[in-house]
């Protein structure tokens, strides 16, 4: 088993994520079984109490562990699904130490950062890639080299270096900024971040310098002579318009062919011919739709990271172009106008009451208007809390996570839900079946009676009103195997009008993209067409 470490200097947010995603992409295209671990040293045991505008957006895995969004780059990358062990944090590693001391396993020794919380680093590194036979592990330390919180990692990874001598190889990622003033791009920072590595004991194989222009030779010699670095292996990666693009750049680079060189291993050449055939679609889409995403936290595009790449999917296979209009849903009520321009409407999921009315609005307009709309999750929800006001005519209908207190509590927890304590136990997370209900929408986009789909929600449809509901033209189209659970909606004499209680957009990939945003797509394309030819037929009348 191999090992390749990405570690980050200068800033945070230059791309190591993506690098590390497009790496293992391209190395399984050469043939190896490709696995990735990614090291967050926050204390928080995982991603799922963080707030999307400190951290982005939570990923859920199929085992329902909730984890940094970089998790959700690697499983559309490799085409897999990862779980649990392949995201290891501070909070996680002292849990387990600390777990191991009270049970005894130490025999009395004192409990100390060296070796005890190295060595469990170290073993839950190997651990991952022995379970799932990998030939390559790839290790990505999030943070930046200097922070202190990272310190442990990094010194468990420089005792790999000698136990794991000539297996393990370690790219450092760095930024080299332009000043404006002279035009001239700086390496001294990228000096002084391998310096701060060095100085760790961490000698670095590969330098990948970002920057926002092309860097010529000259100055990736100077920063070979100053890094102690093959000036071949100093690889240059100016700004790209997508991730998309990224595999393909580094895979013209020297870098794979120099890793697998330096441990030992073959070449094994890929053209990937099917990546660039998703880059040419994106790159040159057939035509364009426009999406609004009306949502909180609009302004952190991280935060819906994983609709947005998911949109990217559909346009790699349909060759439709997804331009998205971002909705802020604070102020939804003054965006009518601009909900008119849109050909499709997004709600994605999210958790609060912030927001929660303006998004109501859009769902309203978009039920009345005939514009094709999906609702993921809380979407899901308030379609449901939309179709009770204003269509049964239960005013005030909500769901207790916003208002305890409602008369009409059309979405509420579960009876099982109800007096647990932990927050944790009331949601349904991972992957969970659902069944299709025969002569509906959702059956012939999957074309099939039952699917896996991936969950992150507490709150469910009350069963009381489901009669109700579907009397008045809200169709359940899936449900859960109890019966119990509604898990997709859709909308009677409406062209595209769904909602899943799941998160579609966790399980999309380059190869197979979410039915149900491709379905989305499709139907805004249809409506934009419509939309050109009455506006066309409308110009023909006037003159």
């Amino acid at each position: 088993m191999r090992f390749v470490v990405i570690t980050g200097g200068v800033i945070s947010g230059i791309g190591k994520g993506t690098i590390t995603s497009s790496l293992a992409y391209i190395l399984k295209e050469r043939n190896y079984s490709v696995d990735i671990v990614k090291i967050d040293p926050y204390i928080n045991y995982d991603a799922g109490t963080m707030n999307p505008y400190q951290h982005g957006e939570v990923f859920v895995l199929s085992d329902g562990t909730e984890t940094d969004l970089d998790l959700g780059n690697y499983e559309r990358f490799l085409g897999r699904d990862l779980k649990s062990g392949n995201n290891l944090t501070t909070g996680k590693i002292y849990k387990w130490v600390i777990e191991k001391e009270r049970r005894g396993d130490f025999l009395g020794s004192t409990v100390q950062i060296i070796p005890h919380i190295t060595d469990e680093i170290k073993r839950r590194i190997r651990s991952i890639g022995l379970e799932d036979n990998a030939d390559i592990v790839l290790i990505e330390v999030g943070g930046v080299v200097g922070d202190i919180e990272s310190m442990p990692f990094l010194e468990a990874l420089r005792q790999m270096r000698l136990e794991e001598d000539g297996r393990i190889f370690f790219i450092h990622v760095t930024y080299v900024p332009t000043l404006r003033s002279v035009g001239e791009p700086k390496t001294k920072p990228t000096q002084h971040s391998v310096k701060e590595l060095r100085s760790i004991g961490i000698q670095p194989d590969a330098i990948i310098a970002r920057s926002e222009i092309e860097l010529d030779r000259d100055l990736r010699e100077k920063i070979a002579l100053f890094t102690q670095v093959d000036e071949k292996a100093v690889i240059g990666i100016p700004d790209v318009g997508d991730i998309f693009s990224m595999p393909l750049m580094l895979n013209e680079t020297v870098l794979p062919n120099y890793i697998l060189d330096k441990m030992g291993l073959k070449a094994n050449e890929s053209k990937m011919e099917f990546w660039k055939g998703v880059v040419e679609n994106i790159t040159n889409p057939s035509h364009y739709v426009t999406i609004g995403v009306v949502g909180k936290y609009v302004h952190l595009k991280d935060s819906y990271i994983s609709h947005e790449h998911t949109f990217m999917h559909v346009t790699g296979k349909t060759g439709i172009g997804v331009k998205i209009k971002w909705i802020d849903s604070d102020n939804a009520e003054q965006e009518e106008e601009t909900l008119r321009e849109v050909d499709g409407i997004l709600i994605p999921g999210g958790f609060g009451p912030r927001g929660i009315e303006g998004k109501i609005k859009a769902i309203k307009f978009a039920r009345e208007n005939k514009i094709p709309l999906l609702g993921i999750c809380l979407g899901f929800q308030l379609s449901v809390i939309e179709f009770a006001r204003n269509v049964l005519g239960l005013t005030g209908a909500n769901s207790t996570e916003f208002n305890p207190e409602t008369k009409y509590p059309v979405i509420d927890l579960l009876p099982e839900q109800v007096g647990v304590s932990d927050m944790g136990g009331t949601m349904r997370l991972g992957d969970l079946k659902l069944k299709l209900r025969q002569n509906t929408m959702a059956f012939q986009i999957y074309g099939k009676e039952e699917v896996s789909e991936r969950h992150r929600h507490r709150y469910e449809v009350n069963p009381k009103y489901i009669r109700d509901l579907e009397k008045n033209g809200l169709i359940f189209s899936a449900v859960d195997l109890s019966d119990v659970r509604m898990e997709i909606l859709e909308v009677e004499n409406h062209p595209f009008f769904m909602g899943s209680q799941f998160h579609a957009e966790f399980k999309s990939r380059p190869e197979k993209p979410s039915v149900l945003h491709e379905a989305l797509v499709r139907a805004a394309s249809k409506y934009n067409s419509t939309r050109r030819k009455n506006f066309i037929e409308q110009e023909k009348f006037a003159k």
